[in-house]
């Protein structure tokens, strides 16, 4: 398993269950809510395991993590897990990418920081598909491959208001 493939795949929870910004929120939020378990509950394995063991235990908490919380949708929120589908069993993908961070003193720091990223983004892509969807009557941003499109420009956008720290290099001067 690549660990620089997990993070990529984890949106994909993000970009099919945004439509609206009820959705955005659940999913971000259930996502945070399954990482932080997660992680809890892998903190004492880790002492203990090696790397191999560690990332089958990770697997399969992840996965379990990710079927309780399923289950708990259903049972006390029907119209809600309805409308998420399946994809919050695809919610053990960012368990598995938030496993693979190295260990380091930062790593908790990270992990909240990326968490806390999950979930402006959820709810920038959730309010911009909504608005753009009911608002103005564009289909496309209610669909999945709206999101992703929808993605890459608030990404750009964030990338062209960003300052950039870096000086500008010259291939040659006159």
């Amino acid at each position: 398993m690549n660990r620089f493939w997990l993070l990529p795949i984890s949106l994909v929870p993000l970009l099919g269950a945004s439509a609206t910004i009820i959705q955005a929120l659940a999913i971000s939020l259930c996502t945070a809510l399954l990482v932080g378990l997660h992680q809890a509950l892998m903190a004492p394995l880790r002492r203990h395991l090696e790397h191999s063991p560690r990332l089958w235990a990770s697997t399969v908490l992840a996965a379990a993590l990710a079927t309780c919380l399923h289950l708990g949708l259903q049972a006390w929120a029907m119209p809600l897990a309805k409308q998420l589908g399946l994809y919050p069993l695809l919610l053990a993908l960012p368990c598995l990418a938030s496993e693979q961070l190295p260990a380091q003193p930062g790593r908790y720091r990270l992990l909240g920081l990326g968490l806390l990223g999950l979930l402006t983004a959820g709810l920038a892509l959730g309010i911009c598909r909504q608005l753009l969807a009911d608002g103005l009557g564009l289909h496309l941003a209610a669909l999945a491959p709206g999101a992703l499109i929808l993605l890459g420009l608030l990404l750009s956008l964030y990338n062209h208001l960003r300052p950039s720290n870096t000086a500008s290099r010259r291939q040659g001067t006159r």
